[in-house]
């Protein structure tokens, strides 16, 4: 689980993912979906179609429907993926518009005002409203190995769950190619045209930007390259290992600094807390900042002992994505950004 999460550990334990209603209130509301989904909207009338629809998920769920889904309802980031590859869901659920009403950093190029948002924050989910938009199938990624959907709300996972079939993408302890590939081929399966140029020159330049980083990466191995996440009163430090990022740039050859392993027990494997009053505890040159809408960006830290580090006073800090948005079109800007970064920095630490 990426370090930003951790106001959520406190209420879902280190590697969990993400009540009044009534259950029968909501099937109600799904009633026979044959007549809510046989409407006129051109999707509808492929999907019905298309024949028989079957694809296996990451958890070993192999997901059968009669005909292709139109009524896709993910998690935002996945959901900014498939827009990437030409398929568009219906509604969405995690950050997706920030409180100026702006697209969240996960939401991608999607229009969010044409988006059912069913839950903008942790913990949120409108049963109501996803049962109205009579789901085909719910999507989203996986933060662990129990098949626990990311933004799905504990409390209240079985009534979702019984309203769709749901399958999920692992972002777990894999480098990011992985799920990049397993999303590919979600979205082929949705009807997205794989070959097309746009997503061939996007893979294209995935590809040529992961060699840039190789290189860079042997060319400065000195480069120390920590990264971290800011909240109120703790500093995240995360190791390489779980993350698809950073097990990627490791593999690549990036010199990613690494907790202690006590500390990295503690959370489950993810990342060691500091107090501001240590945050100079690991010497790096580059810092790579977590930069979803939870978390204190850069120019918003106030702290002294930040504004002395090395990198910082040198300039050497750059944005993370922790979660990406697993499209090879958002996946290649990531790794030009560090590979540019460590080919450019100065041995600070």
């Amino acid at each position: 689980m990426p370090n930003a999460r951790a106001t959520h550990l406190t209420r879902r334990g280190v590697l969990a993912a993400g009540g009044a209603l009534g259950l029968g209130a909501v099937l109600a509301a799904c009633g026979d979906d044959n007549d809510a989904k046989s409407g006129g909207s051109d999707a509808t009338k492929a999907a019905a179609k298309s024949g028989p629809w079957t694809f296996k998920d990451d958890r070993g769920t192999t997901v059968k429907l009669d005909k292709k889904p139109a009524n896709i309802v993910a998690f935002t980031g996945v959901a900014a993926a498939l827009f990437d590859y030409g398929v568009e869901v219906k509604g969405v659920f995690g950050p997706t518009k920030t409180k100026d009403g702006k697209p969240d950093v996960q939401a991608g190029d999607m229009d969010i005002s044409k988006l059912t948002i069913l839950g903008n924050e942790w913990g949120q989910f409108n049963i109501e409203k996803y049962a109205g938009l009579a789901p085909d199938v719910l999507v989203s990624t996986m933060f662990d190995t129990a098949g626990t959907l990311w933004y799905v709300p504990e409390e209240s996972k079985d009534k979702i769950l019984k309203l769709a079939p749901s399958f999920g993408v692992s972002v777990y302890d894999v480098q990011m190619p992985q799920p990049l590939q397993r999303m590919l081929a979600l979205a082929e399966s949705l009807g997205a045209d794989v070959k097309s140029a746009k997503i061939t020159e996007a893979k294209k330049k995935f590809e040529t930007a992961a060699e840039r980083l190789r290189k860079a990466a042997k060319a400065r191995p000195e480069i120390k390259v920590l990264a971290g996440s800011a909240s109120q009163d703790i500093f995240y430090v995360s190791g390489s290992n779980l993350s698809i990022d950073l097990e990627y740039f490791k593999a690549l050859g990036v010199n990613i600094v690494e907790p202690s392993a006590k500390a990295l027990k503690a959370s489950g494997g993810w990342f060691e807390n500091l107090s501001w009053e240590n945050v100079d505890k690991y010497p790096a040159d580059i810092i790579i900042m977590d930069d979803r809408t939870s978390t204190i960006q850069p120019a918003d830290i106030t702290e002294a002992t930040w504004k002395k580090l090395p990198a910082v006073k040198a300039g050497q800090v750059i944005a993370r994505t922790p979660e990406p948005i697993l499209s090879y079109d958002k996946c290649a800007p990531i790794l030009d950004r560090l590979a540019e970064a460590i080919e450019n920095a100065k041995k600070v630490a």
